[in-house]
């Protein structure tokens, strides 16, 4: 499974967040093998960007090691709002 999940950060917290967030990803590769991708999109609307994190080949327990992940990197407090997780699976791998 795939998983593409997104929220909003303050523009002013941007660096500390992309610093943070960078390093749970690569942890999190370590650990489970998961493939990432870190995404912002390039303009900001009243002073947010909307920013993206993807993990690719997630095992269906992933989702729970990677909230005690984000606690771990304390990045909620930096995170405006909620996360929004979307599940997506690879067909071109289903036979």
């Amino acid at each position: 499974m795939d998983l593409y999940i997104y929220y909003r950060v303050h523009v002013r917290d941007a660096e500390i967040f992309r610093a943070k967030i960078l390093a749970m990803q690569d942890n999190l590769a370590r650990l489970y093998g998961v493939r990432t991708a870190l995404k912002r999109r390039p303009d900001e609307q009243d002073g947010m960007h909307t920013w993206m994190e993807v993990y690719l080949d997630a095992a269906e327990d992933f989702e729970a090691k990677l909230e005690q992940a984000i606690g771990a990197h304390q990045l909620l407090s930096l995170i405006d709002g909620k996360r929004h997780t979307e599940q997506f699976l690879d067909l071109s791998l289903c036979a």
